[in-house]
């Protein structure tokens, strides 16, 4: 039997009753809007404000639905690792990305979900990285060479951004790709915006109309594109590398799960990185000191200016790494975590029935008081190994845990040290006197003004 046709069977539950969850503390708000607009609006204070009323478990009602927030490493752990299989993640994500994303591995559970990672797995081992290193290497090194000889003040998040997506391009689709970049480009952007916009039906002249038609774009372009990649063989890029990817039985993705894995994938590596290689930049941008130092642990890897980055480099950054962790830890790139309770179950006292919609908070955690010192304070020695020995391993989780555990996450660091490698070598960073950047945190953190910073070459 070819694994290419296992689906899991429907995850069926039963929708929890009308007044159902009125046991648990937690305040619905307006009729129909609930909490929507309040927690848009500060995400993180209306968490907190909540969390020191009602405690760590409460109940609101958010975009049409009477939900449940289970904060702190315990909610984490058992949200997350769901060793008793109680949590749909396709159920919890569906209604944001079903429409543009469909059937990307956080739209898949339980099985079917460790299938179709074991296939995919395949695209971040040793030899397919070491390539994509190269490719983003060249790619990083150019753009900060640009970035030197201009210098003065610029908007560190659309550059960022549109780095990212440059660097996605010829990483993930190969540096052959040809004219048809632009327009890949454009439909992924579209599909992004689409996907975090409020109104989610495809109405005419809406983000979601246009979202809908970039994916309608890249579902050609890749269907076209997979038998070519096939009979040409090869290929160290990751398309090249999931067109190639079996099953356990050997046999290949089918088209479809190429094409949705591909376009998944592409999303949650350009968004969140833009967002986390920004925070990390406007963090050493404001604390000079561990620029400082992050600078001088590059220089004593003794490279040259124009020489490659290798992965011995990355191992010799340590300090960088941990830096990075700290700007994770204070902006998680995915500040809140759905899923829907396929089961009744039991947590901190409170019954809760199957079919409730869950949301567990990495930006909650990873700002409460009792777990780290001055949350708000940006030091990257919480991420020694001795600091790190006695703290729940669920109260870090930008890359979230269990078995949805990020399939990138080392991806994520070798394109963030070989960023810092190529940036601290060339360029000093830095915010104007008095200026506090002002972030939006939901549903990706980015900051309102762009991060306005000023660089200087070293």
């Amino acid at each position: 039997m070819s694994m290419q046709g296992v689906v899991s069977p429907a995850i069926s539950f039963t929708p929890p009753k009308r007044n159902s969850l009125t046991h648990i503390p937690g305040d619905e708000g307006w009729p129909i809007l609930g909490k929507t607009l309040e927690i848009l609006a500060d995400p993180k204070g209306h968490v907190e404000e909540n969390a020191a009323k009602y405690g760590l478990v409460y109940r609101s009602h958010i975009f049409g639905e009477t939900s449940l927030s289970l904060l702190g490493p315990e909610a984490n752990e058992l949200v997350m690792f769901d060793q008793a299989k109680l949590f749909s993640s396709a159920h919890g994500w569906g209604r944001i990305l079903d429409l543009l994303f469909p059937r990307g591995l956080m739209l898949l559970d339980f099985d079917e979900h460790r299938l179709h990672r074991r296939a995919l797995s395949v695209a971040f081992k040793s030899g397919p990285m070491k390539s994509y290193l190269a490719e983003l290497d060249k790619g990083i090194a150019a753009r900060v060479a640009q970035w030197k000889a201009k210098g003065g003040e610029m908007l560190l998040y659309p550059a960022m951004k549109q780095l990212t997506l440059d660097l996605a391009a010829t990483s993930f689709l190969g540096a052959e790709i040809g004219p048809e970049v632009d327009e890949i480009t454009r439909a992924f952007v579209d599909m992004v915006a689409a996907s975090i916009s409020v109104i989610r039906k495809p109405l005419p002249g809406t983000r979601m109309a246009r979202g809908v038609a970039g994916r309608k774009r890249i579902v050609a372009y890749f269907s076209e594109q997979i038998p070519i990649r096939r009979a040409r063989g090869g290929g160290d890029d990751l398309f090249s590398q999931l067109c190639h990817a079996t099953h356990e039985d050997g046999a290949l993705l089918s088209t479809e799960d190429v094409v949705d894995h591909m376009s998944f994938l592409m999303m949650a590596a350009h968004d969140t990185l833009t967002s986390s290689l920004t925070s990390f930049i406007g963090e050493i941008a404001a604390n000079p000191e561990w620029q400082r130092k992050l600078r001088d642990e590059v220089n004593a890897l003794g490279l040259a200016a124009n020489a490659p980055t290798s992965f011995d480099n990355l191992e010799a950054m340590p300090l960088t790494e941990m830096a990075f962790r700290e700007a994770l830890r204070i902006k998680p790139p995915v500040p809140s975590i759905p899923r829907r309770s396929v089961r009744d179950f039991t947590f901190m006292g409170y019954a809760i029935p199957g079919g409730t919609m869950i949301g567990v908070n990495p930006l909650f955690t990873h700002h409460m008081p009792d777990i780290w010192t001055e949350p708000q304070k940006f030091d990257p020695m919480r991420f020694t190994e001795e600091a790190q020995r006695n703290r729940h391993r669920f109260a870090w989780v930008p890359f979230g845990g269990g078995a949805h555990m990020c399939l990138g996450l080392h991806f994520a660091y070798m394109q963030a040290k070989c960023f810092a490698r190529h940036f601290l070598q060339n360029l000093e960073v830095s915010l104007q006197p008095g200026y506090r950047p002002d972030w939006q945190m939901w549903p990706i953190p980015k900051p309102r003004d762009g991060l306005r910073v000023t660089v200087k070459a070293v």
